[in-house]
């Protein structure tokens, strides 16, 4: 009966001790050779290149891609970066929507309406289609790993990682 009880004490006691250390499985990978970084690509869109603004660009396969639109454009205005997609809500029911693919060459920035787009109006085309100006965010997924940044908020992710704002 003795030997039984060291065996158990000794069983316990291992268990405990396995299951008590502070183990860490998690593999930490530091991504040295990227850092976040922006750019801006200003298009038209229209028939001839199918809505469709592209930018060559060289993207690590572990990016984040964040594309934003300077909805004051047209204006002249100060800049106001709104994050994509984005559906823009026009008179008699239509819709507009910007989003954006990528891969690691090349960025495309489209619009795609639930109408022909052909037929916005002058004023219409000159605030949604003409001189638009984008901004094209990559950020390394390592540093975006369990972060709170909002990223609909530009002014928050230029702060967060550190990235000097252009305008």
């Amino acid at each position: 009966m003795k030997n039984y009880f060291t065996i158990l004490l000794l069983a316990l006691f291992g268990f405990l001790a396995v299951s008590c250390t502070d183990r860490n499985d998690d593999v930490l990978v530091d991504d040295n050779d990227t850092y976040p970084m922006m750019r801006d690509v200003t298009g038209t869109f229209n028939s001839g290149n199918s809505y469709t603004i592209n930018q060559g660009i060289n993207i690590a396969t572990t990016d984040v891609v964040l594309v934003y639109r300077n909805i004051n454009s047209a204006s002249g205005g100060s800049a106001v970066w709104q994050l994509l997609p984005k559906t823009e809500f026009l008179t008699g029911g239509r819709e507009l929507d910007y989003n954006f693919l990528f891969d690691t060459a090349n960025i495309e920035i489209y619009t795609e309406a639930n109408f022909d787009q052909a037929t916005l109006s002058a004023s219409e085309a000159t605030t949604y289609l003409n001189n638009q100006r984008f901004r094209v965010v990559l950020i390394p997924a390592s540093q975006g790993k369990n972060t709170n940044v909002k990223y609909e908020d530009y002014q928050s992710v230029i702060k967060y990682y550190n990235i000097p704002d252009r305008d």
